[in-house]
């Protein structure tokens, strides 16, 4: 990954933006494996405005590194602030059908890893509760989040808001990870 100098004005845009982000919905099929998936045109529905809204841009580029081919993802911040990252594969069949299918797959899975995006059923999914999202946080677990909190000077309702929880009381064992990377990311 590369950087510019600075990048926190990037990183708070960016987690604002994550915060209005859902998922991207599986729009699309794979009679192969019988399943279906999020395509680019979902994935880019689910940034564009978020990202508008927080002075976020991103381009893509093909690249190439002899039998490799692959993708430049560059985010970048209104401030000149930018993260860049290339991916990079061994293209399997040479022919312009290929080339463009595989590109349009690494462009989506760029973009999904970038913006932390999950893939959903429907529109209703990401609001469902299943399972191990039942289960909360620790004691101990809310006390070091209350201290990021604190440290990063992150305003807690807005926080909350972002996961989807009433209170950092609330927030559920699976999210505890995400919460916090994005916490020490605002350090």
């Amino acid at each position: 990954m590369k950087q510019s100098v600075n990048i926190d004005a990037l990183s708070n845009a960016l987690w604002c933006a994550q915060s209005e982000m859902g998922g991207a919905v599986k729009d699309s099929s794979n009679p192969f494996f019988k399943s279906s998936y999020a395509d680019l045109t979902s994935v880019i529905k689910a940034i564009k405005q978020p990202l508008s809204n927080h002075g976020l841009s991103y381009v893509q580029f093909p690249i190439n590194d002899g039998d490799s081919v692959g993708i430049c993802t560059r985010l970048m911040h209104v401030s000149g602030q930018w993260l860049e990252n290339d991916i990079v594969f061994p293209l399997a069949k040479k022919d312009s059908q290929a080339l463009g299918s595989f590109l349009s797959y690494i462009r989506r899975y760029s973009l999904t890893s970038i913006f932390g995006l999950p893939s959903v059923d429907d529109d209703a999914e990401s609001a469902m509760v299943r399972g191990d999202d039942k289960k909360l946080i620790t004691d101990d677990q809310i006390i070091s989040i209350k201290k990021l909190l604190d440290e990063t000077g992150t305003d807690n309702e807005k926080f909350c808001k972002w996961l989807k929880v009433s209170s950092v009381d609330h927030i559920s064992a699976m999210h505890y990870d995400r919460a916090v990377a994005a916490l020490e990311a605002k350090k």
